[in-house]
């Protein structure tokens, strides 16, 4: 699914026009995204948590030289779903099989 994707559906079930819809859907994301450059948790109760986790310096290995490389320590946005979102998500599948 797409951005686009995500447009058509929300338009069509709430009633905004395409162009309405996704002026939102980019705010959203432009707000979560400046949130997390801040170093700003944001939880979406139901649905989950972003949030900014630190990754230490780390050895790691060229599969195709063998040869060491070290990563730099670096910061990296997260998402964690939802109790409710991965059951939700279980169960459809499970119906499925």
């Amino acid at each position: 699914m797409t951005k686009a994707d995500i447009v058509d559906i929300i338009s069509s079930s709430v009633g905004l026009t395409k162009v309405e819809t996704e002026a939102v859907v980019n705010g959203f994301m432009e707000t979560v995204i400046d949130a997390m450059k801040r170093g700003e948790n944001i939880e979406l109760r139901g649905f989950g948590s972003f949030k900014v986790v630190k990754r230490a310096q780390r050895v790691a290995r060229n599969p195709k030289t063998n040869e060491e490389v070290i990563v730099p320590e670096q910061y990296a946005p997260v998402l964690k779903m939802s109790k409710d979102f991965k059951e939700a998500v279980n169960e459809a599948h499970m119906i499925e099989n």
